[in-house]
């Protein structure tokens, strides 16, 4: 492996790098604005949820490549012929997980802040959509790091990519490119994990305090058990 082509190429290796994370990280923030509202309404008349799940499975089975030569003749070869499959992939995923989340909110939770006084989109704002947080990120993960990792396939129409090191590496026959590719895919997609599970922490402080005090109760039981 040549380690010199990292330090010769830094720019290079930086727009890249910061092609694929926009191309990345982008199209599930959209998917995730798209998902919430379609998602509440699934959850409210619920007869909407099978079609829509329906049509984003057949979607999701569709390949990526595919999709990207569908619109070139509309959209061209641009960053938006990448971000649309992928935005689309990304609701397929977020869809499942933001009306999951939100049918997990428990029925007294519900009725206990309409007796608070708390008219539907008040309590959809303040009580449900935060109780399922940890179900809409769990899903935001996965489709953050698919993404990324499909980003790179968009360097085959011509959108800059970390892709061009994978395929500049094949045609050179010079692997050191695509394994610096392969890294930098892997770091990107794990700093955007790590951020999402940062974020989802700090929008549910409730979990925390649960949590410790679930460990403190743990602790305390153990040595209870012990002396019966």
């Amino acid at each position: 492996m040549d380690w010199s082509f990292i330090p010769q190429n830094l720019s290079l290796i930086g727009q890249y790098t910061a092609a694929n994370a926009l191309l990345g990280v982008l199209p599930p923030v959209i998917g995730l604005a798209i998902s919430l509202p379609l998602g509440i309404a699934c959850v409210r008349w619920r007869w909407l949820y099978p079609p829509f799940l329906s049509a984003t499975s057949a979607i999701y089975a569709i390949p990526s490549l595919a999709l990207f030569v569908v619109l070139i003749d509309y959209t061209g070869l641009g960053n938006l012929t990448v971000i649309i499959p992928l935005t689309l992939f990304s609701l397929c995923v977020l869809l499942p997980n933001v009306v999951d989340g939100l049918r997990a909110v428990p029925e007294p939770v519900r009725q206990a802040a309409t007796a608070m006084g708390f008219g539907e989109l008040r309590r959809l704002a303040r009580v449900e959509l935060p109780l399922a947080v940890p179900v809409v990120f769990a899903g935001l993960r996965i489709a953050v790091v698919s993404s990324i990792s499909l980003a790179s396939v968009g360097q085959l129409i011509g959108v800059s990519s970390l892709g061009y090191f994978f395929i500049d590496g094949e045609q050179r026959d010079f692997p050191t490119e695509i394994y610096i590719a392969f890294a930098l895919i892997l770091i990107l997609a794990l700093v955007a994990d790590l951020a999402l599970v940062v974020i989802g922490h700090l929008l549910t402080p409730w979990n925390h305090g649960r949590r410790s005090v679930t460990r403190r109760a743990a602790r305390y039981a153990v040595p209870e058990v012990g002396q019966a």
